[in-house]
Protein backbone atom coordinates (compact mmCIF):
# COMPACT_ATOMS: atom_id res chain seq x y z
CA UNK A 1 0.00 0.00 0.00
CA UNK A 2 1.88 3.03 -0.78
CA UNK A 3 1.30 6.41 -0.58
CA UNK A 4 -2.61 7.76 0.01
CA UNK A 5 -5.49 5.43 -1.27
CA UNK A 6 -8.81 7.16 -0.18
CA UNK A 7 -9.35 9.85 -2.47
CA UNK A 8 -10.37 6.93 -4.60
CA UNK A 9 -14.34 6.35 -3.58
CA UNK A 10 -13.92 2.71 -4.93
CA UNK A 11 -11.55 2.37 -1.28
CA UNK A 12 -13.77 4.86 0.61
CA UNK A 13 -17.26 2.26 -0.37
CA UNK A 14 -14.93 -0.63 1.30
CA UNK A 15 -14.08 0.47 4.54
CA UNK A 16 -16.78 1.95 4.70
CA UNK A 17 -18.53 -1.28 4.13
CA UNK A 18 -15.89 -3.51 5.72
CA UNK A 19 -16.78 -1.87 9.11
CA UNK A 20 -20.80 -1.17 8.43
CA UNK A 21 -20.17 2.31 8.81
CA UNK A 22 -23.46 4.39 9.29
CA UNK A 23 -22.84 8.52 9.16
CA UNK A 24 -23.87 10.41 11.69
CA UNK A 25 -25.82 13.40 10.91
CA UNK A 26 -25.43 14.72 13.85
CA UNK A 27 -21.68 15.00 13.28
CA UNK A 28 -22.28 16.94 9.82
CA UNK A 29 -20.03 13.56 8.42
CA UNK A 30 -19.38 14.12 4.45
CA UNK A 31 -16.12 12.38 3.18
CA UNK A 32 -14.31 13.70 0.51
CA UNK A 33 -13.56 11.46 -2.67
CA UNK A 34 -12.21 13.75 -5.33
CA UNK A 35 -8.24 13.69 -5.52
CA UNK A 36 -7.91 16.73 -7.23
CA UNK A 37 -9.77 18.38 -4.55
CA UNK A 38 -7.33 16.82 -1.98
CA UNK A 39 -4.63 18.32 -4.03
CA UNK A 40 -5.74 21.48 -4.41
CA UNK A 41 -5.85 21.38 -0.27
CA UNK A 42 -2.49 20.59 0.33
CA UNK A 43 -0.76 23.01 -1.73
CA UNK A 44 -3.08 25.58 -0.81
CA UNK A 45 -2.12 24.95 2.51
CA UNK A 46 1.45 25.41 1.61
CA UNK A 47 2.15 21.92 4.49
CA UNK A 48 6.06 21.12 4.86
CA UNK A 49 7.86 18.55 6.51
CA UNK A 50 8.64 21.44 9.11
CA UNK A 51 5.25 21.76 9.92
CA UNK A 52 2.79 20.38 12.72
CA UNK A 53 -0.77 19.97 11.29
CA UNK A 54 -4.45 20.05 12.69
CA UNK A 55 -6.71 17.95 11.07
CA UNK A 56 -10.72 18.62 12.65
CA UNK A 57 -12.53 15.85 11.77
CA UNK A 58 -10.44 13.68 9.48
CA UNK A 59 -13.49 11.15 9.34
CA UNK A 60 -11.69 7.68 7.82
CA UNK A 61 -8.66 9.13 7.48
CA UNK A 62 -8.44 10.54 3.50
CA UNK A 63 -6.98 13.82 3.69
CA UNK A 64 -5.17 12.73 6.72
CA UNK A 65 -2.82 10.43 4.13
CA UNK A 66 -1.99 13.36 2.26
CA UNK A 67 -0.91 15.53 5.12
CA UNK A 68 1.08 12.75 6.71
CA UNK A 69 2.82 12.34 3.30
CA UNK A 70 3.24 16.23 2.88
CA UNK A 71 4.24 17.37 6.62
CA UNK A 72 6.24 16.65 9.50
CA UNK A 73 3.68 15.95 12.07
CA UNK A 74 -0.29 15.78 12.22
CA UNK A 75 -2.78 15.24 15.18
CA UNK A 76 -6.42 14.43 13.93
CA UNK A 77 -9.34 15.47 16.31
CA UNK A 78 -12.08 12.87 15.96
CA UNK A 79 -15.36 13.22 17.66
CA UNK A 80 -17.37 9.90 16.34
CA UNK A 81 -15.51 7.07 18.04
CA UNK A 82 -16.94 4.46 15.85
CA UNK A 83 -14.07 6.32 12.75
CA UNK A 84 -11.48 5.60 15.51
CA UNK A 85 -10.64 1.70 14.34
CA UNK A 86 -10.96 3.08 10.84
CA UNK A 87 -8.53 5.48 11.22
CA UNK A 88 -6.02 2.78 12.92
CA UNK A 89 -5.77 0.99 10.18
CA UNK A 90 -6.30 3.56 7.34
CA UNK A 91 -3.59 5.15 8.90
CA UNK A 92 -1.44 2.11 10.24
CA UNK A 93 1.70 3.01 7.92
CA UNK A 94 2.46 6.62 9.04
CA UNK A 95 4.06 7.11 12.08
CA UNK A 96 3.89 10.67 12.16
CA UNK A 97 -0.10 10.78 13.20
CA UNK A 98 -1.48 10.93 16.04
CA UNK A 99 -5.41 10.20 16.54
CA UNK A 100 -7.09 11.95 19.37
CA UNK A 101 -10.25 10.69 20.06
CA UNK A 102 -12.17 14.37 21.55
CA UNK A 103 -14.64 17.09 20.80
CA UNK A 104 -12.30 19.42 19.24
CA UNK A 105 -14.38 22.56 20.66
CA UNK A 106 -13.57 21.21 24.20
CA UNK A 107 -9.81 20.30 23.73
CA UNK A 108 -6.76 22.83 24.68
CA UNK A 109 -5.38 23.23 21.44
CA UNK A 110 -3.34 25.78 22.85
CA UNK A 111 -1.76 23.93 25.15
CA UNK A 112 -1.42 20.56 22.51
CA UNK A 113 0.78 23.15 19.98
CA UNK A 114 2.73 23.79 23.19
CA UNK A 115 3.23 20.49 24.24
CA UNK A 116 3.60 18.87 20.55
CA UNK A 117 5.33 21.75 18.62
CA UNK A 118 6.93 23.70 21.35
CA UNK A 119 4.83 26.56 20.99
CA UNK A 120 5.47 27.08 17.08
CA UNK A 121 2.97 28.27 15.15
CA UNK A 122 0.51 25.23 13.25
CA UNK A 123 -1.32 24.81 10.42
CA UNK A 124 -5.14 23.65 10.29
CA UNK A 125 -6.37 22.05 7.52
CA UNK A 126 -10.00 20.48 7.94
CA UNK A 127 -12.92 19.43 5.83
CA UNK A 128 -14.95 20.96 8.75
CA UNK A 129 -18.80 20.10 9.90
CA UNK A 130 -20.74 22.79 8.33
CA UNK A 131 -22.96 23.32 11.62
CA UNK A 132 -19.44 23.78 14.02
CA UNK A 133 -17.40 25.98 11.36
CA UNK A 134 -17.95 29.28 12.87
CA UNK A 135 -17.39 27.99 16.58
CA UNK A 136 -13.84 26.20 15.49
CA UNK A 137 -12.59 29.06 13.68
CA UNK A 138 -12.78 31.53 15.82
CA UNK A 139 -11.93 29.62 19.07
CA UNK A 140 -8.50 29.16 16.80
CA UNK A 141 -8.24 32.73 16.84
CA UNK A 142 -9.68 34.53 20.25
CA UNK A 143 -8.03 31.16 21.78
CA UNK A 144 -4.74 32.80 21.25
CA UNK A 145 -3.41 29.58 19.64
CA UNK A 146 -0.28 29.77 17.59
CA UNK A 147 -1.73 29.60 14.67
CA UNK A 148 -0.29 30.44 10.91
CA UNK A 149 -2.72 29.74 8.50
CA UNK A 150 -6.30 27.80 8.62
CA UNK A 151 -6.93 26.00 5.41
CA UNK A 152 -10.87 24.49 5.64
CA UNK A 153 -13.53 23.44 3.19
CA UNK A 154 -16.43 25.26 4.62
CA UNK A 155 -20.41 25.98 2.77
CA UNK A 156 -19.24 28.27 -0.05
CA UNK A 157 -22.08 30.85 1.48
CA UNK A 158 -19.80 30.86 4.81
CA UNK A 159 -16.50 31.22 2.55
CA UNK A 160 -18.41 34.03 0.58
CA UNK A 161 -19.05 36.00 4.02
CA UNK A 162 -15.25 35.10 5.79
CA UNK A 163 -13.98 37.51 2.30
CA UNK A 164 -16.65 40.27 1.71
CA UNK A 165 -16.98 43.61 2.50
CA UNK A 166 -19.54 46.16 3.27
CA UNK A 167 -22.89 46.98 1.43
CA UNK A 168 -23.24 42.80 0.31
CA UNK A 169 -26.07 41.06 2.05
CA UNK A 170 -23.44 38.60 3.06
CA UNK A 171 -21.12 40.93 5.21
CA UNK A 172 -21.91 40.58 8.96
CA UNK A 173 -20.20 39.80 12.19
CA UNK A 174 -18.21 36.78 10.70
CA UNK A 175 -16.99 38.89 8.28
CA UNK A 176 -15.57 41.30 10.58
CA UNK A 177 -14.16 39.02 12.73
CA UNK A 178 -12.17 36.65 10.08
CA UNK A 179 -10.76 39.78 8.22
CA UNK A 180 -9.19 41.27 11.75
CA UNK A 181 -7.43 38.09 12.54
CA UNK A 182 -6.56 36.75 9.51
CA UNK A 183 -6.46 37.82 5.35
CA UNK A 184 -9.01 34.90 3.62
CA UNK A 185 -8.88 33.43 0.26
CA UNK A 186 -10.85 31.26 -1.83
CA UNK A 187 -9.39 28.86 -3.29
CA UNK A 188 -11.44 26.30 -4.64
CA UNK A 189 -15.08 26.26 -5.58
CA UNK A 190 -15.99 22.21 -4.49
CA UNK A 191 -19.84 20.77 -5.94
CA UNK A 192 -21.58 18.02 -4.31
CA UNK A 193 -20.63 15.18 -6.05
CA UNK A 194 -17.10 15.76 -4.74
CA UNK A 195 -18.20 14.42 -1.03
CA UNK A 196 -19.72 11.00 -0.16
CA UNK A 197 -22.75 11.11 0.86
CA UNK A 198 -23.49 14.61 -1.59
CA UNK A 199 -24.00 17.62 0.59
CA UNK A 200 -27.44 19.34 -0.41
CA UNK A 201 -25.10 22.89 -0.65
CA UNK A 202 -21.75 23.78 -2.76
CA UNK A 203 -18.54 23.88 -0.84
CA UNK A 204 -15.48 25.99 -0.75
CA UNK A 205 -12.19 25.98 0.44
CA UNK A 206 -10.97 28.80 1.82
CA UNK A 207 -6.86 29.53 3.06
CA UNK A 208 -6.84 32.18 6.32
CA UNK A 209 -3.39 33.02 6.79
CA UNK A 210 -3.14 35.00 10.21
CA UNK A 211 -1.92 38.78 10.70
CA UNK A 212 1.35 39.36 12.18
CA UNK A 213 -0.84 42.20 13.83
CA UNK A 214 -4.13 42.66 13.07
CA UNK A 215 -5.36 45.32 10.40
CA UNK A 216 -6.79 47.79 12.46
CA UNK A 217 -6.13 49.12 16.14
CA UNK A 218 -8.20 49.45 18.71
CA UNK A 219 -8.34 50.17 22.52
CA UNK A 220 -10.49 47.10 23.64
CA UNK A 221 -10.74 44.52 21.33
CA UNK A 222 -13.79 42.98 23.28
CA UNK A 223 -15.59 45.84 23.28
CA UNK A 224 -15.44 46.08 19.33
CA UNK A 225 -16.51 42.82 19.06
CA UNK A 226 -19.71 43.26 21.42
CA UNK A 227 -20.24 46.50 18.92
CA UNK A 228 -20.31 44.48 15.84
CA UNK A 229 -22.57 41.70 17.26
CA UNK A 230 -24.68 44.20 18.40
CA UNK A 231 -25.04 45.85 15.19
CA UNK A 232 -25.96 42.99 12.85
CA UNK A 233 -28.44 41.16 15.36
CA UNK A 234 -31.12 42.84 13.91
CA UNK A 235 -30.56 43.97 10.68
CA UNK A 236 -32.67 45.85 9.14
CA UNK A 237 -32.42 48.48 12.33
CA UNK A 238 -30.26 51.20 12.17
CA UNK A 239 -26.62 50.85 13.83
CA UNK A 240 -27.92 53.32 16.93
CA UNK A 241 -31.12 51.14 17.84
CA UNK A 242 -29.04 47.98 17.45
CA UNK A 243 -26.51 49.30 19.79
CA UNK A 244 -29.33 50.90 22.42
CA UNK A 245 -31.07 47.66 21.80
CA UNK A 246 -28.15 45.29 23.00
CA UNK A 247 -28.44 43.99 26.43
CA UNK A 248 -24.45 43.39 26.73
CA UNK A 249 -24.14 47.15 26.11
CA UNK A 250 -24.88 50.14 28.74
CA UNK A 251 -24.54 53.40 27.31
CA UNK A 252 -27.16 55.97 27.70
CA UNK A 253 -28.86 56.90 24.60
CA UNK A 254 -27.29 59.96 23.34
CA UNK A 255 -23.85 58.57 23.89
CA UNK A 256 -24.41 56.37 21.42
CA UNK A 257 -26.15 58.45 19.02
CA UNK A 258 -23.02 60.99 19.98
CA UNK A 259 -20.72 58.32 18.91
CA UNK A 260 -22.40 57.36 15.79
CA UNK A 261 -22.45 61.40 15.10
CA UNK A 262 -18.72 61.65 15.85
CA UNK A 263 -18.22 58.63 13.24
CA UNK A 264 -19.16 60.99 10.73
CA UNK A 265 -22.31 59.29 9.62
CA UNK A 266 -25.81 60.34 9.49
CA UNK A 267 -28.21 58.99 12.30
CA UNK A 268 -30.09 56.59 9.83
CA UNK A 269 -26.40 54.34 9.02
CA UNK A 270 -26.83 50.75 9.26
CA UNK A 271 -24.01 48.45 11.17
CA UNK A 272 -23.32 46.59 7.35
CA UNK A 273 -22.33 49.96 6.11
CA UNK A 274 -19.04 50.15 8.20
CA UNK A 275 -15.70 49.25 7.44
CA UNK A 276 -13.84 47.15 10.22
CA UNK A 277 -11.53 50.49 10.50
CA UNK A 278 -14.98 52.51 11.53
CA UNK A 279 -15.98 50.12 13.68
CA UNK A 280 -12.52 50.10 15.63
CA UNK A 281 -13.08 53.64 15.67
CA UNK A 282 -17.08 53.47 17.11
CA UNK A 283 -15.61 51.18 19.67
CA UNK A 284 -12.63 53.62 20.24
CA UNK A 285 -15.27 56.45 20.54
CA UNK A 286 -17.49 54.75 23.40
CA UNK A 287 -14.19 53.59 25.41
CA UNK A 288 -13.80 57.08 25.80
CA UNK A 289 -17.23 58.36 26.70
CA UNK A 290 -17.47 55.46 28.94
CA UNK A 291 -13.84 56.59 30.59
CA UNK A 292 -15.54 60.23 30.94
CA UNK A 293 -18.90 59.12 32.53
CA UNK A 294 -16.56 56.64 34.97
Amino acid sequence: MNGPTLGNPQNTIEILQKYQFSFQKKFGQNFLIDTHVLDKIIRAAEITKEDMVLEIGPGIGTMTQYLAEAAGKVIAVEIDRNLIPILSETLSMYDNVRIINEDVLKLDIRKLAEEENQGRPIKVVANLPYYITTPIIMGLFEGQVPVESITVMVQKEVADRMQTGPGSKDYGALSLAVQYYAKPYIVANVPPNCFMPRPKVGSAVIRLTRHDTPPVQVKDEGLMFEIIRASFNQRRKTLANGLNNSSRLSYPKEVIAEAVEKLGKGPSIRGEALTLEEFARLSDILSESRHEQG
